[in-house]
């Protein structure tokens, strides 16, 4: 390969003010990729997701630096929302893991999934949010999801993931934990993660559950396919 293809840097999840955010690296309309060379463009990049979408059958690849994803919140989230940005609206994305609907309310861009399909964690829940914050790191070989109920009655938890296995250090939004979390509180929920970001949950239909936020656009750039 020896051409260049336009990536896209969005944040998506962004929290009240514009804190936090996780960024998220999108090649719109990139060339036939095998596996190998989505798997080498993620690393380098070094972003906890990188999409790679086809326009001609809209399928969409989601990378970590170390593995494909079969469904991600935040890769998902932001990818909807550039489309519509782009003057290209969708309702449905399709990852591996199947199609998946997404709609935008307001400034928040929503996708509904069932949270089975999602990456598992190791989800533990902790006795507060300072127990949440004083960690220090994840753990070698885990995928560690931590959570406290920052106020149960109105349903805010404070939140970190640790995705070892993904070759993420820390990630500062996580859709597909906020899924599962969705999936066993079984309520709304508005998720604190990270340095700022923030995830809002509700329950779906038919078992499934509902993730949104706010996204923005941080660039655009060529990136070379050699």
């Amino acid at each position: 390969m020896s051409a260049n293809t336009t990536l896209d840097v969005v944040t998506v999840f962004l929290g009240d003010g514009g804190t936090g955010g996780n960024r998220l690296g999108v090649f719109l309309d990139p060339p036939d990729l095998a596996a190998a060379d989505r798997r080498r463009i993620a690393a380098d990049l070094g972003f906890a997701e990188t999409v790679f979408l086809g326009q001609a059958d809209g399928r969409l690849h989601i990378h970590t630096p170390a593995v494909e994803l079969p469904l991600a919140g935040h890769p998902l989230v932001g990818t909807s929302w550039l489309l519509a940005q782009r003057g290209s609206p969708t309702g449905v994305l399709n990852p591996p893991a199947g199609p998946v609907p997404t709609w935008t309310e307001g400034e928040r861009v929503w996708i509904r999934a069932d949270p089975a399909l999602a990456p598992v964690f190791e989800t533990r829940q902790m006795s507060s949010p300072a127990e949440v914050d004083a960690l220090a790191g994840g753990e070698p070989g885990v995928d560690l999801h931590v959570w406290a109920w920052e106020d149960e009655a109105a349903g805010r938890v404070r939140v970190r993931v640790f995705p070892h296995e993904m070759g993420i250090g820390e990630d500062e939004a996580t859709g597909a934990a906020a899924l599962r979390l969705g999936r066993r509180l079984g309520r709304e929920l508005t998720v604190r993660q990270g340095m700022g970001s923030r995830i809002d949950v509700r329950p779906g239909p038919d078992g499934t559950v509902e993730v949104g936020g706010r996204c923005a656009h941080l660039e655009t750039r060529e990136y070379p396919l050699t």
